[in-house]
C-alpha cells in the first residue's frame, strides 16, 4: 500500500436519523400483517365462502295466514279514519308582555263524517287554546271546538279539510258485544302515529270516573295495548267498526298493563249528534235540587234527599216535597228518592245515570220515602 493511500479518506455511509428509523418500523409491521392476511385468505378463503361469508338463500314463506290478511286489511281500511291531535295553551310571562304557545298534550281522534267533524276525548283538548288535527296523509288542519260532554269524556272538533280527504269511521254497536271478541286499537301512543294493537274484549259493563267525577257506565274493557297518546282513538271489532273510544288505562306505571277502557259506541252515537246539532247535550231533568250524598249516609238512610223543588217543574207537578224548616225550628227532611223505574239509587251519580236513560218529555216512576211511608210517584221530565 502506498503511503498516500494510508491518508486517503473512506466514504462513510450516511447515518439514518432516529425519526426516520422510527417511521420505518410501523410500516414494516403493516406490510407484515398484510402478507399474513393474504396467506390466511389463500389458506381459508374457500372455507369462509362456503360456510357463511355470503348471504344465505331466502326460504319462501308461503301465503299469509287468513287472520293475518284480515288484520292487515282492517288496518289499511281504518287507518285513514284515525287522526293525530295536538293541543297548545297560551302562557304569558311575568310582566304580561309576551304570550307563548306551550304544548298542552297529544292524542288521537276519529273522523266522524265528511263535513269535517272529528271526535276525541274531552281530556285530550281540555284547557287548550288551540288544537291541530293531522290526517293520515300528513296534512295538518286547524280545528275549532264544536261541543264537549265532559261527563262522558267526549269532545267534537271540526276541520276545514275537503270531503275527499276525509274517511268516516264505520259505526258499530256495543250493546251486543261479547267477552272474548277480538278488538283492535289504532292511535298515536307516545307520538308514534298509526300504531295498531290487538286484543279481546276482556269485560263489559265496567264503570269509570270521568274528569268531572261523574260515572261513565257500560265501559268496554280490553287487553289491547293502550298507552298515552291512544286517548280518543278508536277501538274496533273484527269487522273494522267503531265499538268504543279509547279513554283510559289502569296502570301503576302509566303505560299499558293490559287493562284499557273505551267509552262504548252506543254512548258516543247518542252524544255526538247532539253536540254537532246544539253544541251541548240536552238532558232530562226532574226539576229538583238534591243534597250531598253524605247527608243521608250520616243518618244511615239509602237514597237521594230532595232539598228543593223548582216551581213549574215536573217534580212540582207530581207533588214532590223538598226539605223545609218547621215552625219550631227543626229540620223536616224532604222526599228521599230510592228507586227510578225499579232500579235502586243511593247517590247523586246513580240518580243522574238512571235519568239519562230517558229523553225529555218521557215519564219516570220514582219510589220515594216520605216520613216513614214509601210511595210511588210518576214524573214527566223536562229538558
Amino acid at each position: 500500500m502506498e503511503p498516500d493511500e494510508l491518508f486517503t479518506p473512506r466514504t462513510i455511509p450516511p447515518r439514518v436519523p432516529p425519526q426516520r428509523e422510527a417511521r420505518r418500523q410501523p410500516l414494516l409491521w403493516i406490510l407484515f400483517l398484510v402478507l399474513l392476511g393474504w396467506l390466511a385468505y389463500r389458506e381459508f378463503g374457500g372455507w369462509l365462502h362456503s360456510s357463511g361469508g355470503a348471504p344465505r338463500a331466502v326460504t319462501p314463506r308461503g301465503d299469509l295466514a287468513g287472520d293475518e290478511k284480515s288484520t292487515i286489511e282492517l288496518f289499511e281500511n281504518a287507518a285513514p279514519s284515525v287522526v293525530y291531535i295536538t293541543s297548545v295553551a297560551l302562557r304569558q310571562d311575568f310582566f304580561g308582555l309576551n304570550v307563548t304557545e306551550i304544548p298542552q298534550g297529544t292524542g288521537s281522534g276519529v273522523i266522524w263524517d265528511r263535513a269535517g267533524h272529528v271526535i276525541t276525548n274531552f281530556h285530550v283538548i281540555k284547557d287548550a287554546s288551540a288544537v291541530e288535527v293531522m290526517l293520515s296523509d300528513r296534512s295538518t288542519w286547524k280545528a275549532e271546538l264544536v261541543g264537549v260532554e265532559p261527563d262522558k269524556d267526549i269532545a267534537v272538533l271540526k276541520i276545514g279539510a275537503p270531503p275527499g280527504k276525509l274517511t268516516p269511521i264505520p259505526i258499530g254497536e256495543s250493546q251486543n258485544l261479547q267477552v272474548g271478541q277480538k278488538t283492535f286499537a289504532i292511535g298515536n301512543p307516545f307520538g308514534l302515529d298509526h300504531t295498531l294493537t290487538t286484543g279481546v274484549v276482556s269485560a263489559l259493563g265496567r264503570s269509570i270516573k270521568s274528569v268531572t267525577g261523574r260515572t261513565i257506565e257500560d265501559v268496554v274493557q280490553t287487553d289491547a295495548a293502550i298507552n298515552p297518546g291512544n286517548s280518543g282513538g278508536p277501538l274496533l271489532d273484527s269487522a273494522g267498526r267503531l265499538i268504543g273510544v279509547n279513554t283510559a288505562i289502569y296502570s301503576p306505571s302509566g303505560s299499558s298493563a293490559g287493562i284499557g277502557f273505551a267509552v262504548p259506541v252506543d254512548t258516543v252515537n247518542n252524544v255526538v249528534p247532539q253536540l254537532i246539532a246544539h253544541g251541548k247535550v240536552t238532558r232530562p231533568r226532574l226539576g229538583v235540587v238534591i243534597a250531598h250524598d253524605t247527608v243521608l249516609r250520616r243518618i244511615g238512610v239509602p237514597g237521594v234527599l230532595i232539598l228543593n223543588v223548582e216551581e213549574g217543574s215536573g217534580a212540582a207537578a207530581a207533588g214532590l216535597r223538598g226539605t223545609r224548616r218547621a215552625s219550631d225550628g227543626s229540620i223536616v227532611l224532604g222526599d228521599i228518592i230510592q228507586r227510578v223505574d225499579g232500579t235502586e239509587v243511593s247517590s247523586r251519580n246513580e240518580l243522574l245515570d238512571a235519568l239519562e236513560k230517558h229523553k225529555p218529555g218521557e215519564t219516570v216512576e220514582l219510589t220515594i220515602l216520605r216520613d216513614d211511608d214509601r210511595m210511588t210517584v210518576r214524573v214527566t221530565m223536562q229538558p
